[in-house]
């Protein structure tokens, strides 16, 4: 693929089952179970057997060997095995790597899955405690020396410039979370089921990191998500109607870092997120009025707001009132704000649950679904529509 020209992957692959575990603060299970119960659960979906799977994609992040996680799961013989790096900006990337081994003969159905106990095991909101030296480490550097120690503060930095240049204050943040919250109270999957917030809520949430608040940061969840690709051709002969993979792309802005790109042009925007829009746009032949629902990563609430804009469903600054005026359905399945925190693959599945037509929150004549993954760092994003 080029950043350059439209690639040649959308409409080959499809994503055929989708599973998951439930989603807890204390799973009280391994993360080898945890992924092996999703794996399980997807296949079920699809109406497919372990012997049939011979890919695995996962990320570099997962603690589950994609060999180990092939022989607890009963699988057999594979040929294809890969993992991608950046966190959560991994999520939809798995999902395309998947879809190029399908694309091109090398696997015929592979499963990619997340799976941690982030909760009541190793907990990201702790911050960057002890880290080897390495190159990546270099960059961190210029900023843990200062404080900014936790992925809130590193988002806080560009919230603030934000803030100030479109003369906004921290409370329009809280149209994300509000929106997130309305839908996870109608989903009982949601570890916020049955518990909407509204913005006099969010304002008055404790302070994390000026100007973030409480309810603009994600949950910490033990859970597993699966998610299963084949082709599209063999996606029509299978249990759901398949949710066609129309573009998949990755994208990386210059002078990227990993949550601290304090040092590009400004700090407004989303950069590595633009790359992505530009290429699933490109090779769709879509633009923001074709999308029927936005499934966006909502680590924090900010950059929701800089994903639209980026996207150009609204211009800069705008992306507030957008999220108001409700002009998109965004996060129907609650997002990480209020179903769960799994890395962004629980949104890849809502985005497949609104095409197939079966969401708790069902738009009606949802066609196409936008999914991004992580942002602040190198990224990745989705446009599934219905086959036909």
């Amino acid at each position: 693929m080029s950043i350059r020209s439209r690639d040649r992957l959308g409409g080959r692959a499809a994503i055929v089952g989708i599973g998951a575990t439930e989603f807890s603060k204390d799973s009280g299970r391994s993360e080898l179970k945890l992924a092996v119960e999703a794996v399980g659960a997807a296949l079920e979906d699809a109406g497919l057997a372990p012997d049939d799977v011979d890919g695995l994609v996962t990320f570099t992040m997962d603690t589950n060997p994609e060999i180990t996680v092939a022989q607890a799961a009963g699988m057999g013989e594979l040929s294809f095995f890969s993992r991608v790096h950046y966190g959560g900006g991994a999520a939809c990337a798995t999902v395309q790597q998947a879809a190029l081994a399908v694309a091109t003969g090398v696997a015929e159905v592979v499963v990619c899955y997340r799976a941690f106990n982030e909760r009541s095991g190793r907990r990201f909101g702790s911050g960057v405690q002890r880290r080897e030296p390495s190159a990546e480490g270099a960059a961190l550097g210029w900023a843990l020396p200062f404080g900014l120690l936790t992925p809130a503060s590193w988002v806080a930095m560009a919230a603030q410039r934000y803030l100030h240049t479109y003369g906004l204050a921290p409370e329009v943040f809280g149209h994300v979370a509000v929106m997130d919250r309305k839908y996870a109270a109608t989903n009982p999957a949601a570890y916020f089921h049955g518990k909407p917030i509204t913005l006099e809520d969010h304002a008055a949430s404790r302070w994390i990191v000026e100007p973030l608040r409480l309810l603009d940061c994600c949950q910490e969840t033990d859970g597993a998500q699966a998610i299963v690709v084949t082709s599209a051709e063999r996606a029509r002969d299978l249990r759901h109607p398949p949710a066609v993979i129309a573009a998949a792309a990755q994208g990386a802005g210059r002078a990227q870092e990993q949550m601290t790109s304090f040092y590009r042009d400004g700090l407004t925007g989303l950069p590595e997120m633009g790359v992505v829009a530009k290429q699933l746009w490109r090779t769709s032949g879509l633009a923001p009025a074709d999308i029927d629902v936005g499934i966006l990563y909502d680590h924090f609430t900010p950059f929701v707001l800089m994903q639209l804009e980026e996207f150009g469903f609204c211009g800069p600054g705008e992306a507030a009132d957008f999220v108001a005026g409700e002009r998109l359905p965004l996060n129907t399945h609650g997002g990480q704000l209020g179903e769960a925190y799994l890395h962004g693959m629980n949104g890849i599945a809502e985005g497949v649950r609104q095409v197939r037509g079966t969401s708790v929150n069902q738009i009606p004549g949802a066609a196409r679904t936008l999914v991004t993954a992580g942002t602040g760092v190198p990224t990745s994003g989705l446009i599934l529509g219905s086959d036909g």
